[in-house]
């Protein structure tokens, strides 16, 4: 709906809002703590370095809990830490109720979830059920037993096509390039049968249609909540069930994550199955356990379908995720977003980095329409001021925002990493024309004007090259500094947290605005707050809304109206 915005009053431009967080005990009480969460992720290896190897770990992670209760976030989401042979950083599973021994221990895990949860802070771990690693117990002993033999049901196991079986079982092909069956040699050396891989050959799909694997993954779901965590991030959420009969494609053109048409090894109806038995066994646990779906879906209506009241909690919103810096773009994408959770009572989440795509301050660099694999830095300092605009925008929305490390240090994605450093098997497989994950995955800096930058206790180097100009972005340098993007990710945090019309809820009231602005309304029984976004790129003069609260650049504000600097957002209390 659209309203008038509110006669001006005299605001002032505020400074900045220091961090403040409910109590643990508080935090506690709310089992509703998803509906309007702050959740950071983060990527184990390249958040911080506890034993000085150059690899992240979860004493490093431990060490570093009470810089992320002040940035005021309400959980932690960490990436895959389990025992793996890290042919995709840990999204191929060997062992998942172990701990790789370059992230630590059992012991280590536990104690981090004891002191995470002691300051207030709730654990969710990543959960990877399509696939496992080629390492796992059960594919090796399937491998031994050859074909025929049950263990291999748990697996796609197929003959191939052809005279003497040469081709593979059907035509679809792997995420990270090149077909998506591998073909085996029988326990006597000659050529036998294939195995389907959506992902890299060393990530095996499990097949859902045998009890074994639901058994499993329900076992495995029973062994985290019981160590105390409060959440599971589902990978490849979507990917679970396969179509019957795994019938050939036929149009190698449909084949991309963010089709319009629902493939046949993506978004099958039978994984909702298996999420309502998920669902089942996280409410049997105290404290309002959850499930988050990764689930890359045609459509923001069809991810609905995974958050229905008997499914999961949350699934992320690739669809904003991959919205331009675009006022009409985003506004559309926040309707559809918004209308399609309404009718099954789920909190809309909003995304604007991860792992897997080019860091929001350099897409945003960049001119639109290149999707979000990026190769090429762009403007820099217009890409930061956009990114700091969006962050506004994404925590001014009614729902749960997850933030990616190192964003709320305005870190762009490193795209000159040489090819030697690289690690994401999906840029090998594709002959460097695609897989550029690791420019977001570099680690992130701590202090000091020289890398590592604290990134661990020797000073040694990171698995991954950090650039020389990351000395100026570090925590350090940004603590304290009114300007800096850490202050305005703290204060914004804050802000969000002592305002009852933000978070909470499910409506926007959209105001009129010039083109290329957005202005909205959200409304409480204790007050109205309002955030306008500049997504244009001259300085735009609207009525001042109320007081200002925050502003990603400083506005200036007359007894005229405001005056919203090109690429900017700002709140206001009415």
């Amino acid at each position: 709906m659209t309203q008038n915005l509110a006669d001006a009053s005299r605001p002032a431009v505020p400074a900045a809002v220091p961090a403040a967080r409910t109590t643990a005990a508080n935090d506690a009480a709310r089992d509703g703590w998803w509906r309007d969460a702050v959740i950071y992720q983060v990527y184990p290896r390249s958040f911080a370095d506890g034993n000085g190897d150059g690899m992240g770990d979860l004493p490093g992670i431990r060490a570093r809990l009470p810089y992320l209760r002040d940035l005021g976030v309400d959980a932690v989401w960490l990436s895959p830490f389990y025992a793996s042979p890290q042919a995709d950083a840990g999204y191929d599973v060997a062992d998942y109720r172990a701990v790789d021994p370059m992230f630590g221990t059992l012991l280590d895990a536990d104690a981090l979830i004891r002191d995470a949860h002691d300051l207030g802070l709730r654990i969710i771990v990543d959960l990877v059920p399509n696939h496992s690693s080629d390492r796992h117990e059960w594919f090796q002993r399937a491998l031994r037993e050859g074909p025929g033999s049950p263990l291999r049901e748990r697996y796609h196991f197929r003959p191939g096509k052809g005279e003497n079986g040469e081709l593979p079982p059907n035509d679809w092909e792997s995420i990270f390039g090149g077909p998506a069956w591998t073909r085996t040699a029988n326990p006597d050396g000659t050529p036998g049968e294939w195995y389907l891989h959506l992902f890299a050959p060393e990530q095996p799909d499990f097949n859902w249609d045998n009890p074994a694997v639901a058994d499993e993954f329900r076992s495995i779901l029973r062994f985290w909540l019981d160590m105390g965590v409060d959440g599971f991030r589902i990978d490849v959420a979507h990917g679970l069930v396969k179509a019957p009969g795994l019938p050939d494609l036929g149009s190698h053109d449909q084949l991309k994550l963010l089709g319009n048409d629902v493939m046949p090894f993506f978004d099958q109806d039978g994984v909702h199955a298996i999420y309502r038995s998920w669902r089942q066994i996280l409410d049997e646990y105290p404290g309002a356990r959850i499930g988050v779906a990764e689930a890359w879906t045609p459509t923001v209506q069809r991810t609905a379908n995974y958050v229905r009241p008997d499914e999961l909690h949350q699934a992320f919103n690739f669809q904003y995720l991959g919205t331009g810096w675009d006022a009409a773009a985003l506004r559309e994408v926040i309707d559809v977003s918004l209308d399609s959770m309404r009718p099954v009572g789920a909190p809309t989440t909003w995304v604007l980095s991860n792992h897997d795509v080019t860091r929001h301050a350099t897409r945003f660099a960049n001119p639109p329409g290149l999707g979000t694999q990026i190769r090429t830095p762009g403007d820099r300092e217009l890409g930061l001021r956009r990114a700091r605009a969006a962050t506004l925008l994404m925590l001014a929305l009614p729902g749960s925002a997850y933030i990616y490390q190192g964003e709320e240090l305005g870190l762009p994605d490193v795209t000159d990493l040489p090819d030697e450093v690289r690690q994401d098997p999906s840029f090998f497989r594709q002959a460097g024309q695609d897989g550029y994950r690791d420019g977001c995955r570099v680690p992130i800096p701590w202090s000091g004007t020289e890398a590592p930058y604290g990134f661990g206790p020797e000073g040694g180097p990171s698995w991954l090259p950090q650039p020389a100009e990351w000395a100026r972005l570090s925590v350090e340098v940004q603590t304290g500094d009114p300007t800096s993007t850490l202050e305005l990710y703290r204060s914004a945090i804050a802000v969000r947290r002592e305002q009852p019309a933000l978070g909470a809820g499910s409506d926007v009231a959209w105001l009129p605005a010039p083109e290329g602005v957005l202005a909205f309304r959200r409304e409480s029984s204790e007050g109205s707050f309002v955030c306008t976004v500049n997504a244009t790129g001259e300085t735009v003069r609207i009525p001042a809304p109320g007081r200002m609260l925050l502003s990603s650049t400083e506005a200036v504000v007359t007894e005229n109206g405001v005056e919203l600097p090109a690429d900017s957002t700002a709140w206001w209390a009415v």
